[in-house]
Order: structure tokens, then C-alpha cells, then sequence
């Protein structure tokens, strides 16, 4: 039995999380009062303290675990290059459905970021960087570029994989003709930078 209400507390504190995602998505992290947040998840401020000191912190972890997911998409990527697969094929199909999944964090993670503290936003900032440098060393391992253009290169590529696919969505492609554009605008893209 601890087991099963310990399952439910989990679930009901992702359910809360996902609420107050949806909340910082709708009105803006900077519009949403302690207060407003815990009526809107269903706590009081103080059991919402309890979990998270400050709206800072809950969105902080809300980014940070995008970051991670990220980084998961990119074991997919080093699996399929294993196996001999095309990676960035497997990249891009894997950054269409992870954004199909979590379209609010990548949003948070895009215009709310500035809302953190410094030392949150340099370790998010460390986060990305890793990402972005992983990226790179999937799809051009041997790339000339050097120094800063090589991170900018790979800034560009994490934020076309992570941005496309919400724009594509919203012109109301289909997801095959949406994945299909974005493969030929990301594929496109790298063959010249890096090609």
C-alpha cells in the first residue's frame, strides 16, 4: 500500500507541475503571482513552498528537465549511429516528437529563461552548451569550423531542432509534410555550414 499512495503523490505532483506549466506558458512567468500559481494547482502557498522555495525554482526545474530530455534525444542520436543509421535523421525526428510532447517547457525554456536567477541561467546556460557541443560532434565530427563559429553553428542547429517543429505546427501542417519540411530545412542548413 505505501507503494501505491507513494505513486500517486508522484503522479498528482506531476499533474501540478504540468498545471503550473501551463499557467506560466499562458500568462507569462512573470504575470503569475505565488499565490495565483498555488489556487491554479490546487495547493496552498505554504504546501507550494514546501516543494519549491520560489516560482523561480519551479521553473528553473521545468527548464532543466527539458535540458535533460535533450540530452536524452541525443543517446538516440549516438544509438542510431551505432547501428549505422543516418543520426541527424534520427535527431530530427527525435526533436519533433519531444517538442509534440512538451511544446509549454520549450516555450518557458525559449521566452521565460530571463526570468531566473543568474546562477540558475548559468547553469541552464552550461546545460545548453553541452547539448549544443553534442550535437555538433554527432553530425559533423570532423567539421572545419573552429572556435566561435563552430558554437555558433551549433547554437543555430539546437535552436532550428528545437523551434521548427512549433512553427511548423502552427501553420497546420500535417505531422508527415511538418516533419518532411523541417528534415529538408535542417539537412539543407548543415550541408552548407558544415559541409
Amino acid at each position: 500500500m505505501p507503494a501505491v499512495q507513494a505513486a500517486l503523490r508522484c503522479a498528482s505532483f506531476e499533474e501540478r507541475r504540468d498545471r503550473a506549466m501551463a499557467l506560466f506558458a499562458e500568462k507569462g512567468f512573470g504575470q503569475v503571482s505565488m499565490r495565483e500559481l498555488a489556487a491554479h494547482v490546487g495547493l496552498t502557498a505554504g504546501s507550494l513552498y514546501h516543494h519549491f522555495p520560489s516560482k523561480q525554482d519551479l521553473l528553473y526545474d521545468l527548464i532543466e528537465e527539458l535540458y535533460e530530455e535533450l540530452q536524452a534525444i541525443l543517446d538516440q542520436g549516438r544509438r542510431a549511429q551505432a547501428r549505422g543509421k543516418p543520426v541527424l535523421a534520427c535527431l530530427i525526428a527525435a526533436h519533433w516528437q519531444l517538442h509534440g510532447e512538451r511544446p509549454l517547457q520549450f516555450r518557458l525554456a525559449e521566452r521565460d529563461f530571463c526570468c531566473l536567477s543568474q546562477a540558475q541561467q548559468q547553469h541552464l546556460g552550461q546545460l545548453r552548451e553541452r547539448y549544443e557541443s553534442g550535437l555538433l560532434r554527432l553530425i559533423a565530427p570532423q567539421a572545419r569550423l573552429g572556435g566561435e563559429t563552430l558554437a555558433a553553428t551549433g547554437q543555430v542547429l539546437a535552436t532550428l531542432l528545437n523551434q521548427l517543429p512549433g512553427l511548423l505546427r502552427a501553420r497546420a501542417l500535417s505531422e508527415v509534410d511538418g516533419l518532411a519540411l523541417m528534415e529538408s530545412l535542417v539537412l539543407g542548413g548543415v550541408e552548407r555550414a558544415l559541409g
